[in-house]
């Protein structure tokens, strides 16, 4: 991706968060009262009313609080933002630095107690060498 204009960066960072969470929209809780029966609707929607982050993704909406009373789905909903913070940190290092995204990534392999092995991943790298040698978003 080539360096954009600030209102066309700002839609495609923003695609990056909501193709993310589009994840979870095929999601179908199944919806169950737990022991203690948990906050109302009223009570969800007020908090989460209140707290700017948790509102600007649209999270006090009432399908979410089905999603929460089915306890695994919000677990999905909280990794898919963080998946699509992960994207958007990473897309900006490669706007803003000229990177390709083979130069903004670093990962390594771990062996595991089964005897097999798992890929660790940083959101981000920046090597020295790559920015002095990377193009400059309008310089040139």
């Amino acid at each position: 991706m080539g360096p954009l204009d600030g209102s066309s960066a700002d839609e495609a960072y923003l695609e990056l968060i909501r193709g993310a969470l589009r994840v979870c929209l095929s999601y179908k809780p199944a919806c169950g009262q737990g022991r203690a029966g948990g906050v109302t609707l009223e009570e969800f929607q007020r908090i989460y009313r209140e707290d700017e982050f948790y509102s600007w993704f649209g999270l006090d909406s009432p399908l979410v609080y089905a999603a929460h009373k089915a306890a695994g789905g919000m677990t999905s909903i909280y990794r898919q933002i963080g998946i699509g913070c992960q994207l958007l940190f990473h897309r900006i290092l490669q706007d803003t630095l000229g990177l390709s995204p083979t130069d903004a990534t670093w990962s390594y392999k771990v062996p595991t107690t089964r005897g097999k092995s798992r890929t660790l991943a940083l959101d981000g790298r920046i090597d020295i060498d790559n920015i002095a040698k990377s193009p400059r978003p309008g310089s040139g």
